[in-house]
């Protein structure tokens, strides 16, 4: 009997979970992505007491079936880190005094936040900018579809590893040292966990915010969908976003052309303007 991990991802079950994560995710799984697929979902046939993707796959075909919860969770990509794209951070930073003197509520969405990192940088770097926030309503919304990752960026608590781009004088600030089995690990300080919500979200189904937002961020996000979902998603946003508000994107990325309704205003930043 094969063990999980050498079981072989034949073609019509590749064709299956490609079909499955593209419908329920957007995500597109190309050909180049089989032995990928293959390594993370041996742990899942692993975890099952499985060890042939013909039996997953069955498993799969029941759509009340929370294997299709696990399936996404091993099949997305989480590659985060504190004020990565450090530019944005700086944006952010002069963009939230400008709000703030013309109106009390500030709302900002990290789209797609992985493990924490980024909205926790923008509450330090909200923090930063407002002081204590008194007099004003400003919340970030942290949303994933993978709640594996949701659960540790609510926990707030990182690796020595984690938080080698924070500065020293953040630390001292913005975070708390652990201590006894904690030791070596960092956890968020108490009084920015007000400042950041987390929610699952899966951006291809219906998203239950009103908005307006003053800043959405979906950073390394769209590059994993085809065209016609990335301008399903950035019309999305613009829909979300209030007049003059802002959209960040990924080193990589850029507004799909198609959408209208964008204009760059820094590397990788863009100010809504009438579609």
């Amino acid at each position: 009997m094969l063990a999980a991990e050498n079981a072989p991802l034949g073609d019509r079950e590749f064709r299956r979970i490609v079909d499955l994560v593209r419908t329920r995710t957007g995500i597109e799984l190309a050909d180049s992505k089989r032995q990928l697929c293959q390594s993370r979902l041996s742990r899942r046939l692993r975890a099952l007491g499985l060890t042939d993707y013909r039996d997953y796959v069955r498993m799969l075909d029941n759509d009340a079936s929370p294997e299709h919860g696990e399936l996404v969770n091993a099949i997305t990509t989480n590659v985060t880190a504190f004020y990565r794209e450090m530019h944005h951070f700086d944006f952010l930073r002069e963009l939230l005094p400008k709000l703030a003197k013309t109106q009390k509520r500030i709302r900002i969405w990290s789209a797609g936040c992985s493990s924490g990192e980024e909205p926790w940088s923008m509450a330090i770097t909200i923090r930063e900018a407002l002081g204590d926030c008194a007099g004003l309503d400003v919340k970030v919304l942290a949303t994933d579809i993978d709640t594996q990752v949701l659960a540790r960026a609510s926990a707030g608590v990182y690796e020595a590893e984690n938080i080698k781009p924070v500065s020293s004088k953040r630390l001292q600030t913005s975070f708390t040292k652990g201590t006894g089995p904690n030791e070596g690990k960092w956890r968020i300080a108490d009084d920015l966990r007000p400042l950041v919500a987390f929610k699952q979200l899966n951006l291809f189904a219906p998203w239950p915010m009103q908005g307006p937002f003053d800043l959405i961020s979906c950073r390394n996000v769209i590059i994993y969908f085809d065209t016609e979902n990335k301008i399903r998603l950035l019309r999305g946003y613009h829909k979300l976003l209030g007049e003059n508000s802002h959209l960040f994107l990924g080193h990589s990325e850029s507004i799909t052309p198609g959408v209208t309704g964008f204009v760059s205003v820094g590397r990788t930043a863009y100010r809504k303007v009438p579609a």
